[in-house]
């Protein structure tokens, strides 16, 4: 089987121009749950939200007080549920934040214009072997799909007259341009979807520990009780089962909403990619 010189030209790879995405998940993560944790002190927990507030010492929130008030309203039930209910936004505010992160990336993936329009243009001009108005065409367009399509017209260009290579070689030097260049874009358009893939089990995961550690309050509300259980410390623990459920639900949903939206967005990316890699070489093929 024939194999690429070592000496054939490489085309110039280029990635894409613009916002590529934040590389460092970690400090998003941080960010978000210190955000998190500072909504569910100053925020649930300001003391407007529970009863007999006016007994407030100090800071006028519950995490400084030394006794325990009974949440007035849903927020001071929200509060109520606990460490878990920072941890679980933490998460949620996480999945947000990567969201319009990805958003924001994808769209430079994309290009200035519809990525449809732009590969049936790279088509009709391929099969009209008019490999001078496809780069021009890459050039407007920009985008992954459009570097990926330059990097290998340029590597087109080199190997069409180049006599020291048989057919095959060129052939396989277009397509090694075409992986290669597909390879560096495809970590811009993956960049972080692995966080939210997580999310999408750790967040529900998390809202099951939060229920698990409010019903063990409840149950140990009702084997104190004598003759029968502390109705309010038995609310309080059904609560904070109840509202550490609903939190990790929403945040798991969320999260595979986002991870799926973005995955199914690079998969036509990739899929546009290969269709107009596929013509490059039917062209090169049927006018060498």
């Amino acid at each position: 089987m024939a194999t690429t010189n070592a000496s054939a030209p490489k085309g110039a790879a280029k990635k894409s121009q613009g916002f590529k995405g934040i590389k460092s998940g970690w400090i998003v993560i941080l960010i978000c749950f210190i955000i998190a944790e500072a909504l569910y002190v100053f925020g649930a927990g300001y003391k407007t939200n529970f009863v007999g507030h006016e007994a407030f010492t100090g800071l006028p929130f519950h995490f400084f007080q030394d006794g325990s008030y009974e949440p007035d309203g849903i927020v001071g039930t929200v509060y109520k549920g606990g460490f878990i209910v920072p941890l679980i936004w933490g998460q949620l505010i996480t999945v947000l934040a990567l969201a319009i992160e990805r958003f924001f990336a994808i769209r430079t993936a994309n290009g200035k214009g519809n990525v449809g329009r732009f590969v049936k243009e790279i088509k009709a001009a391929l099969m009209a072997n008019d490999i001078a108005k496809a780069e021009a065409l890459c050039d407007k367009q920009q985008g992954s799909v459009a570097n990926v399509v330059r990097s290998t017209l340029v590597t087109y260009r080199q190997v069409e007259n180049d006599a020291t290579l048989s057919k095959e070689q060129k052939v396989l030097a277009i397509q090694k341009e075409l992986e290669e260049a597909t390879a560096l874009e495809m970590p811009m358009m993956q960049e972080n979807l692995p966080i939210i893939g997580t999310i999408v089990t750790l967040g529900t995961l998390t809202g099951l520990l939060g229920t698990v550690m409010g019903m063990i309050k409840s149950f140990s509300a009702m084997a104190s009780g004598e003759g029968g259980a502390d109705s309010a410390a038995l609310s309080v623990g059904i609560s904070e089962a109840l509202v550490n459920t609903a939190s990790g639900i929403a945040t798991g949903a969320l999260a595979v909403i986002a991870y799926n939206f973005y995955t199914n967005k690079i998969d036509r990316l990739t899929f546009c990619i290969d269709e107009v890699g596929f013509t490059v070489v039917q062209t090169f093929n049927a006018t060498h």
